[in-house]
């Protein structure tokens, strides 16, 4: 696990809200407080789709950003600053897939319950912060470096400075 500070809120902003940047992580909770505190819960309610719509969405539990990004961009939107935000992403089990292949790693992805990203926003600061989450115990940490990595690579790639707190 990893913080770091993000160094221009206002183009991480742009980028979060304005952008594809985040689309492709599963949502798996936003609290966001202006004049009140909203609370979104990405969990996904198979009832409320069709069959069809049930059997596409059949690997997933959670959103995808972009499935909640523009309410969240409602809410953000306007001449005031919120108060604070926290938005807690996850990586698709795919691209945890894709990870773990890339870099060696001999967990299965059924041993990886959750590869986190957490971003906070106290009003002044925006910081992200890494997290695994294992079904297994495993005394090494290599899927924390990895994963500490590839976000930190990932951020260099989209323009995103930062620092390591």
């Amino acid at each position: 696990m990893i913080a770091l500070q993000i160094a221009d809120t206002k183009t991480f902003m742009q980028k979060l809200l304005l952008t594809d940047t985040f689309d492709r992580f599963l949502m798996l909770e936003a609290t966001i407080t202006t004049f009140n505190t909203f609370h979104i819960d990405g969990t996904l309610h198979p009832s409320y789709y069709t069959q069809e719509e049930q059997e596409l969405l059949a690997e997933r539990k959670h959103s995808l950003w972009a499935e909640v990004r523009p309410f969240c961009l409602t809410l953000i939107k306007g001449k005031k600053t919120p108060l604070s935000f926290r938005f807690t992403f996850e990586l698709s089990a795919a691209n945890t897939q894709k990870l773990l292949s890339q870099t060696g790693i001999s967990l299965t992805l059924d041993e990886v319950r959750a590869l986190l990203i957490n971003l906070r926003y106290d009003g002044h600061l925006l910081t992200c912060t890494t997290g695994t989450s294992l079904t297994v115990f495993t005394p090494d940490k290599k899927l924390d470096h990895a994963w500490d990595d590839m976000v930190q690579k990932y951020l260099r790639q989209q323009g995103i400075p930062f620092e390591q707190l």
